[in-house]
């Protein structure tokens, strides 16, 4: 394994047990502005002194939530999406690269399958789509259904 995988990994798992919290933030896409969160480096503040290891975010969000202070969060970079707008609300698309992810700072990356849905081939293709070789971070894949 890479020396940058490594270190990118140790800031997503706890490094005694290699566990981890990861709190997924992704929701405000899909969903639009979500009751209760109107500060988001607040949140993320709490979130890492209540013990949380890492968040997962678009980039979007990671943009408006860059901390000078507290506790140390491991990224997870989202790169798909939909809305619930949508007549396919199933169908995520991919709408951010592992490069973008990297040039964000992220610790990881992250593609969402809704397995069973009729676009879950072109879903599963999206989520096999290879990074440049001079990148290699941690891949974290949600499918449900």
């Amino acid at each position: 394994m890479y020396l940058g995988k490594q270190i990118r990994l140790e800031r997503i798992l706890d490094r005694n047990d290699h566990r981890t919290i990861i709190v997924p933030m992704v929701h405000g896409v899909s969903m639009g502005p979500l009751p209760g969160i109107r500060d988001m480096r607040t949140t993320l503040f709490n979130l890492a002194e209540g013990g949380a290891d890492c968040v997962l975010m678009h980039k979007g969000q990671i943009r408006c939530t860059f901390r000078h202070e507290g506790r140390d969060l491991g990224l997870i970079m989202h790169m798909s999406a939909s809305t619930d707008h949508s007549p396919s609300a199933n169908s995520k698309a991919l709408v951010a690269s592992v490069e973008e992810a990297i040039r964000h700072g992220a610790d990881g990356v992250s593609v969402h399958v809704n397995l069973g849905d009729p676009d879950e081939e072109r879903m599963l293709a999206d989520l096999g789509v290879s990074p440049s070789p001079h990148f290699s971070p941690p891949m974290v894949s949600s499918c449900p259904k």
